[in-house]
């Protein structure tokens, strides 16, 4: 079972809250449609635009300035052009220390051979004339005492030459590690600063085409003022203009509305209204809302309160569902709805309560 409701309604109103100041309104529009003629540019805005205009046809004037500081970047930026020379000078470094630090300048200092020379010249003399000077000399004994006297003269030099050379030969082979390393990470500091300037040349790439589209975006920007004032003019007059043409209205209206009812919300509404005229009476949980349990009959059967679905009233009674577990001949179906017969479902409660 369904049903539906339906309304009409007619709505007009009139609002002129703008009435008392229709004079002045009234001049502002006139002004408004007076500036709608002048929305062109004027004399000065032509003139900016048509120096734009020109200026862009000039082109940008450092275009090939910037081309050529992005090709040169792009090529490196002349990051490793000493290159050549940093190897150069560690070639002849390697080559002036190379005798020393390979050793062959140990024992080989021409001052030292002079060096020797005078020490063997000088004890010759003190003990050759000691030995001249008791008879002796040119004996044996002068030999050895010759000999012996050089030897014990020239080792300790001997020594100290040959330890310096040796340390000689170990700071030369340092210095060239040192070289060697210091010139690897000049040059690799070359080939990183070479790779940046080509980075920065890619960035400077986009600023040279940039400047080489100078005149057709900037005579693309002109024409787009000279295009958009107007315009702008015109809009800001409409913002003006609109609202005030759009105050005070008047409507005229009619509405309808369906308001759409479910079987079982129209079979409760009218539930409570037909109760008295049946010997059944409709009682489904279904049809109900707002359901409390309030109490028991003798024989077991719940009682609720609760209120028939569209309909205001509270009512207290039984529940069709429950009454027909207990006492089945009670119940029937009407459309669909369980239905109960008071009498018949209390007459077990009555005389439980009569006996006692």
């Amino acid at each position: 079972m369904g049903g539906q409701s339906s309304s009409t309604q007619t709505q007009q109103s009139q609002t002129t809250p703008w009435a008392a100041t229709q004079p002045m309104l009234q001049g502002i529009l006139s002004q408004l449609g007076t500036g709608l003629n002048n929305t062109g540019l004027t004399t000065a805005e032509t003139g900016a635009l048509n120096t734009l205009q020109n200026t862009a046809a000039a082109g940008n004037p450092y275009a090939g300035q910037i081309g050529g500081y992005a090709s040169s970047l792009l090529n490196g930026g002349g990051a490793t052009a000493q290159a050549g020379n940093v190897q150069n000078n560690l070639g002849s470094f390697q080559r002036q220390l190379s005798p020393y630090a390979n050793g062959s300048m140990i024992g080989s200092n021409p001052a030292l051979a002079a060096q020797l020379a005078q020490i063997q010249s000088d004890v010759g003399n003190s003990i050759n004339s000691q030995f001249a000077a008791a008879g002796r000399d040119l004996s044996g004994a002068n030999q050895m005492a010759y000999a012996r006297g050089v030897a014990a003269a020239q080792a300790p030099v001997i020594a100290a030459q040959y330890n310096q050379d040796v340390a000689n030969q170990i700071s030369a082979a340092n210095a060239l590690f040192n070289a060697g390393n210091t010139t690897a990470n000049t040059l690799s500091g070359m080939q990183q600063n070479y790779i940046a300037n080509q980075g920065q040349g890619v960035t400077a790439a986009q600023s040279a085409l940039d400047a080489q589209n100078y005149g057709a975006n900037a005579t693309l920007a002109e024409e787009a003022q000279r295009r958009g004032i107007p315009v702008q003019a015109l809009s800001l007059l409409a913002q003006i203009g609109v609202p005030i043409a759009q105050l005070g209205q008047q409507t005229n209206g009619t509405t309808n509305s369906t308001q759409q009812m479910s079987g079982a919300q129209q079979f409760g509404a009218l539930a409570s209204g037909i109760g008295s005229l049946f010997k059944f009476t409709p009682s489904d949980a279904r049809l109900k809302d707002d359901i409390v349990a309030v109490g028991v009959l003798f024989d077991g059967t719940p009682v609720y309160g609760y209120r028939y679905k569209g309909a205001p009233a509270y009512h207290i009674g039984l529940m069709a569902q429950d009454v027909e577990r207990i006492t089945p001949h009670a119940v029937i179906e009407i459309n669909g709805y369980k239905a109960v017969d008071y009498r018949a479902a209390t007459e077990a409660s009555r005389k439980i309560g009569e006996a006692r």
